[in-house]
């Protein structure tokens, strides 16, 4: 499939989709939602692991103003519902993991759909900015549900409040994300961290995902009894028996996926 907002390679299991209106820092267009959604759900059919990037010097600065007053679409409320919402629980709900490799600038809505990643990488230049109340809005695409879980009510506060520029560095102090690293290695690091999941237990990667998510919707009872329904469904893979040998057989274990 031919996309014109978005670059989608698939090689070795690894789906990578690439933002790709470096001229506006990727700025979301209807459009770009529009491929990238179906570029997820691509993704989720014939990858093991989903890897979101940007082009050029950004990751993604967010709504493109310009395009929603070209397009007359100034109902926020309807462009979120209609086309935010679909793009971010089809990447929150993605059956394989997911990585948000942040290489660069991501604010407002930019920032809110790498948080909806499992995973965020970020080079040590990135920066992240919840610029909403810049132009009297409030965080939207996720961010209120995510900033205050990932660090704590006081902190997303006056992140919002206050639009400052958050580095990656401070972001993973914070645990925003799950770590920064140094420009130069940045590439390589995300390659190397997206073989590794593309190489393993696919199965048990999509019941960590659900079970992580759920633990913060059920009380303890819920949450074991999950936990259970999850290990005995992962007890059935073709890669549970394998790990099994392969640490019986003192080896690497050769997942499939299945």
């Amino acid at each position: 499939m031919t996309f014109d907002t978005i670059r989608y390679d698939l090689a070795e299991d690894i789906a990578v989709i690439t933002l790709h209106r470096p001229e506006v820092m990727n700025a979301l267009t209807r459009a770009l939602r529009a491929e990238m959604l179906q570029a997820v759900q691509m993704a989720a059919k014939e990858a093991r692991v989903l890897v979101i990037t940007g082009a050029g010097r950004a990751f993604c600065s967010g709504q493109d103003l310009q395009d929603a007053a070209a397009q007359g679409q100034l109902d926020l409320e309807k462009t979120l519902n209609e086309e935010y919402v679909p793009l971010l629980k089809a990447i929150t709900d993605c059956p394989i993991p997911t990585i948000a490799a942040v290489n660069g600038a991501a604010a407002g809505a930019g920032a809110n759909l790498a948080l909806a990643a499992d995973v965020v990488i970020a080079a040590e230049s990135a920066s992240f900015i919840q610029a909403f109340t810049r132009i009297g809005l409030v965080p939207d695409a996720g961010g209120s549900y995510w900033l205050p879980r990932q660090i704590g009510l006081a902190r997303a506060m006056g992140a919002v409040l206050f639009a400052d520029k958050i580095t990656a560095r401070q972001a993973a102090d914070w645990g925003m994300i799950y770590e920064a690293v140094p420009d130069l290695d940045f590439a390589a690091h995300w390659q190397a961290r997206a073989a590794h999941l593309a190489k393993g237990p696919t199965a048990a990667y999509r019941g960590v995902k659900q079970a992580l998510r759920q633990s913060f919707d059920n009380d303890l009872d819920g949450q074991l009894a999950l936990e259970a329904r999850l290990q005995g469904q992962c007890g059935q893979t073709e890669d549970f028996h394998e790990g099994v040998s392969a640490f019986l057989q003192k080896r690497s274990a050769m997942f499939t996926g299945r």
